[in-house]
């Protein structure tokens, strides 16, 4: 059963559709599987026995942190998405390190140590192609939110994210969309690099205007296309 629960979750992976039914198969030999809970860390960037994860279920969130100790949330990670050494190797000297933190219950995630991965890409060419263009489409995301943080403002920002987050997770009626709330006002300023009180005064904005809906469980936009 534990077998056949990991043959499911990388079948069902987008990056895995180039393999066979027989490759996955044996894809299954070497990879980890692991559940975690809201607010378990899954990932250190400095760990000896560095790793690539598939995240399967859930939602987490990416953190880096300086030699100063101050944290940014890089990114917010859903289904399907990557993480852990994406560059194929593992900089241990970089002054900047990152983690993974479960921002939602039930979180369950595939991995593979880094060699064991290396040397599958080596082994199946059309897995390779297939991994450079996903991490290719990923770094391509991470710079443009970069770009949105150098040139815009807060509330400009906070739009961004909005309908990022919507595209990603919502609920869609018409205009209408409905996300479930898994992110505090202090996540939410830290992806939108702005101070949580700044935060609090954009979202009461939108609320006042009657642009958003905001509480602890869900966050409804009445209407997408006016925020």
């Amino acid at each position: 059963m534990y077998e056949e629960l990991k043959y499911w979750y990388l079948k069902d992976h987008r990056l895995f559709r180039v393999l066979s039914f027989r490759q996955i198969r044996q894809l299954c030999i070497i990879t980890g599987f692991k559940r975690a809970g809201k607010g378990d860390i899954l990932y250190f960037s400095d760990s000896k026995v560095p790793r690539i994860y598939f995240l399967k279920k859930g939602n987490i969130k990416i953190v880096e942190t300086d030699r100063e100790g101050n944290e940014t949330i890089k990114e917010i990670l859903h289904k399907g998405d990557l993480f852990g050494e994406l560059a194929l190797e593992n900089e241990q000297s970089s002054p900047v390190t990152e983690y993974a933190e479960a921002l939602t219950d039930d979180i369950i995630v595939c991995s593979f140590f880094l060699t064991d991965f290396e040397n599958l890409l080596l082994k199946y060419p059309n897995l390779a192609l297939s991994y450079t263009k996903f991490v290719g489409l990923k770094m391509k995301r991470l710079k443009n939110n970069y770009a949105n943080l150098i040139f815009r403002d807060a509330r400009s920002r906070l739009s961004a994210f909005l309908k990022e987050w919507s595209d990603q997770e919502g609920v869609y009626q018409g205009n209408r969309v409905i996300l479930q709330n898994y992110l505090t006002q202090h996540d939410i300023a830290q992806i939108i690099c702005t101070t949580r009180q700044t935060t609090t005064q954009l979202l009461n904005e939108l609320r006042e205007k009657g642009l958003l809906i905001y509480n602890r469980k869900e966050i409804i936009i009445p209407d997408i296309s006016r925020i």
